[in-house]
């Protein structure tokens, strides 16, 4: 399993993924820079091995795709390795793609899985410097598959793919939240008994259009008392703290900054706004959902497919602050339909849950190895 060892989307469901693998029964490797940050070591089956990039003077940016190529090819013969999965393009499509070439030429034959997020196909891939390296890797991945069918109609239009791309969506596990949900959950932390609390969470970013949060809760807070639970760090903080304050509602509004509690915030959250100009799936409305938080987003790249507009939520187009504000207070306008929408988000959510998933996978996997002799140009 290659991957962002980050707090990023991808990161977080490759190291879910292989930790639900790993119960499973099936030995799994992590390949990176350093520890995943949602990696329990402690678990069977599971292995950490850490990309080591040595500093040379001569280069001004280390060969980080170099050094994972080599580990790649180290980890796969000393561990007897079957199969690649490598999430993310850019650079562990790549890489794994040289690290096939090698292990090819010592007799050895492994197939790869190319899992595509999103911001490796809209944002870097699309990037002149590395389109071509991107189709490539792409092209010559055994299987790819992609998070949304968005995502996959996308890459077909901004990239000359010659292959199948299969849709394997994003999953939560029920389970682990079953179990976060038993704890109390005290709403007299963030508000009065008598205040909605609306939540945000993200990176911040201008992506995610942090300033049409601030406006849509202060439509929501002409109407009705409530607070915003803001969770997440990122360039665009400052303006929304400046806009708050602008608006008069900066009491209102609790900036708490990355959180390792985000599960006990949404079961304590009424209303999830999720206003981004882009998302390739929409894990941060799904995990909201399972916690029956119904989700006001736009339309943006695969949240229809998560959101379903009038169920779970509702959905809009990229930036009307108005239509958001009036489906938000259309949920809130009383305890019957908000509860209707709560019980909605979870039911939809569930239609995501990790045991209807990973066989998906496991069958990509099996499928894989079981061709992995059948493309001798791979």
């Amino acid at each position: 399993m290659v991957c962002y060892p980050t707090f990023g989307g991808s990161g977080v469901v490759a190291t879910e993924l292989g930790m639900a693998l790993a119960r499973a029964g099936h030995e799994v490797h992590f390949i990176t820079y350093s520890q995943p940050v949602r990696l329990a070591l402690l678990e069977k089956n599971i292995f950490y091995h850490e990309v080591d990039v040595p500093e040379y003077p001569l280069f001004k940016h280390q060969p980080y795709d170099l050094a994972l190529s080599s580990k790649l090819v180290d980890t796969v013969k000393a561990y007897k390795i079957e199969v690649l999965h490598v999430h993310y393009a850019i650079p562990h499509a790549y890489a794994g793609y040289m690290a096939k070439k090698m292990l090819k030429e010592e007799g050895i034959i492994i197939p790869m899985i190319t899992t595509l997020h999103g911001t490796d196909i809209t944002l870097v891939g699309s990037h002149p410097f590395y389109k071509t390296a991107v189709t490539f890797s792409i092209n010559k991945s055994d299987i790819v598959t992609a998070v949304s069918e968005n995502l996959k109609d996308t890459t077909f239009e901004m990239f000359e793919v010659n292959r199948e791309i299969e849709v394997v969506p994003n999953f939560i596990d029920a389970a682990k939240f079953a179990e976060t949900q038993k704890q109390p959950c005290d709403r007299n932390l963030m508000a009065l008994k008598e205040e909605f609390i609306i939540t945000h969470v993200s990176n911040f970013r201008p992506v995610k259009r942090i300033e049409d949060v601030i406006l849509v809760f202060k439509q929501i807070l002409d109407k009705h008392p409530a607070v915003l639970v803001m969770v997440g760090e990122g360039p665009d903080r400052i303006k929304a703290e400046r806009l708050s304050k602008e608006l008069g509602i900066y009491s209102k509004v609790k900036f708490l900054g990355n959180s390792v509690e985000i599960d006990r915030v949404l079961c304590m959250s009424d209303l999830f706004l999720l206003p981004s100009r882009q998302e390739s799936f929409g894990l941060a409305a799904l995990e909201a959902m399972i916690n029956k938080t119904p989700v006001i987003s736009s339309n943006a790249g695969g949240l229809p497919e998560v959101n379903i507009h009038g169920v779970s939520g509702y959905v809009t187009e990229i930036g009307d602050i108005e239509k958001m504000s009036e489906y938000a207070l259309a949920i809130l306008k009383d305890s019957m339909t908000l509860n209707t929408f709560k019980e909605n988000a979870k039911k939809t959510a569930l239609a995501f849950d990790l045991p209807k998933v990973l066989p998906l996978y496991e069958l990509i996997y099996e499928k894989a190895y079981k061709a992995r002799n059948q493309n001798s140009e791979l």
